[in-house]
């Protein structure tokens, strides 16, 4: 199953954050935002479809994020966990931790902001649009 929406990047993306990632219904963020690599996002954790959200609360099942701008590609995957409430309305954060709150998608990820595909930061710099999609 999957589920696909569009964000925004921003002026002040620096995907620094070295434990999580997030998007956002939030149209402005700050320098000292280094997790957040999207706003103006129309989705948040209410918006995904049921099937997908009580997939996601099985800690067995494996999550895919997939982040695609016009020029790179990049992948992200952790883990569900049945105590994530997926209810925040306005964030989506995967954490490579197993720390777990409203805002959290995914725990034990295998990368955070920090990590991702360069080409793919730059473009959000420039604030292309983000094509993100869940995979579970």
């Amino acid at each position: 199953m999957e589920y696909t929406f569009i964000v925004t990047g921003h002026p002040n993306v620096t995907s620094k954050h070295k434990t999580t990632l997030e998007v956002t219904k939030d149209t402005e963020i700050g320098k000292t935002a280094d997790c957040i690599i999207g706003v103006k996002s129309k989705v948040s954790m209410g918006d995904i479809p049921k099937k997908i959200l009580d997939a996601i609360k099985n800690e067995d099942t494996l999550i895919i994020l997939r982040l695609e701008t016009e020029n790179a590609i990049d992948e992200i995957k952790g883990y569900g966990h049945p105590e994530l409430t997926l209810d925040h309305p306005t964030d989506i954060v995967t954490r490579k931790s197993s720390f777990k709150c409203s805002r959290t998608l995914m725990i034990n990820a295998d990368k955070a902001a920090c990590d991702l595909n360069n080409e793919l930061i730059d473009d959000l710099k420039k604030s292309k649009p983000l094509k993100v999609t869940i995979i579970v």
